[in-house]
């Protein structure tokens, strides 16, 4: 009898063993995922390019494949479920959320909102409220550009009518040089950067010490969010862990940046070394991934006053930081 104990006993470890080196043996799922993220390849993705090559992504069985379509198309795809997550920036949240669409903001990437006001320092300029009366250069009257030139605006006390807006496209660089515009608005990790190695000595008036306003930021759906959190905070903590790598070797993830962005040039790297830098002080925060609800709460406002949206929405579906470490 004790025998036959034994041997059962025996028996049901062998079998567990067994089952155990199978289910080892299965590989678990790789989840694919295109992240739009509403830009050309550029070194400010730097995070998402070392969160890929280092293999972040992978250790939560997720590829994502980077996609550089347009940002407000993003929006409308993630609130669809077409895709499921998309880079995009805090206003085109609030939008989306004014019109019924359920997307949600669950990792902030810029802790500083990264739009500018920059002016030549010979052009006396030297105060948001010296623009009165002057033309301001800007992509045009959209996006968080505009979102963050007016914030500035209505810091200092000026309305829209107070100075002329000029859209430019994305030539702000040309046009200040060119004494087109007196001033122009920027993305302060990169024009700012264009300018002075051109030799331009700037004025830069950031739209952060101003008013916070909600940068770009990793968004998902309602459904993503209930269906499948895991992945959700896969995401989130394989992308932030991109994002801090970037900011603590800046060399290396330039280096990184050389596979995505084809025009990278040693002639060019002091410059883009440079965005790159500017780039990380935005990331940088208490707690990284964080998304201040007073930030949401200056967003909405802004938004209202300018007529982008009709109606308040509900911030505590719009953002969550549930899923920030």
């Amino acid at each position: 009898m004790k025998k036959k104990s034994l041997f059962l006993v025996v028996a049901a470890l062998m079998l567990l063993l067994m089952v155990g080196c199978k289910e080892k043996s299965e590989p678990e799922v790789v989840t694919q995922v295109k992240l739009p993220v509403g830009y050309i390849p550029n070194v400010q993705f730097a995070p998402l390019y070392v969160a890929i090559e280092k293999g972040f992504y992978a250790e939560e069985n997720i590829q994502v494949d980077i996609d550089y379509s347009m940002e407000n198309d993003n929006t409308v795809l993630t609130a669809t479920n077409e895709i499921q997550f998309a880079i995009v920036s805090g206003e085109q949240v609030l939008m989306a959320r004014a019109q019924e669409m359920p997307v949600v903001y669950v990792m902030a990437w810029y802790q500083q909102y990264p739009v500018g006001i920059a002016a030549k320092a010979s052009s006396g300029i030297q105060s948001l409220t010296d623009l009165r009366g002057k033309k301001l250069g800007l992509p045009g009257l959209y996006g968080a550009s505009y979102i963050g030139a007016v914030a500035m605006l209505q810091s200092a006390g000026l309305k829209e009518s107070d100075l002329t807006l000029d859209s430019v496209g994305y030539n702000q660089v040309e046009v200040l040089m060119q004494d087109k515009d007196d001033a122009v608005v920027v993305y302060i990790a990169n024009e700012p950067a264009q300018l002075e190695k051109m030799g331009e000595d700037i004025v830069l008036f950031k739209t952060s010490d101003s008013v916070q306003l909600v940068g770009n930021g990793l968004i998902t759906n309602e459904k993503t969010l209930n269906d499948n959190p895991a992945l959700v905070a896969k995401m989130v903590v394989a992308t932030l862990k991109g994002i801090q790598y970037a900011a603590d070797h800046p060399d290396e993830a330039y280096e990184i940046c050389k596979k995505y962005v084809t025009d990278l040039d040693e002639s060019d790297r002091d410059l883009q070394m440079q965005v790159l830098k500017n780039s990380i002080e935005l990331w940088k925060g208490e707690r990284m991934g964080y998304s201040n609800p007073q930030a949401w709460q200056n967003m909405q406002s802004i938004l209202l006053e300018m007529g982008l949206m009709s109606k308040e929405v509900d911030l505590s579906y719009a953002f969550t930081n549930e899923y920030v470490p």
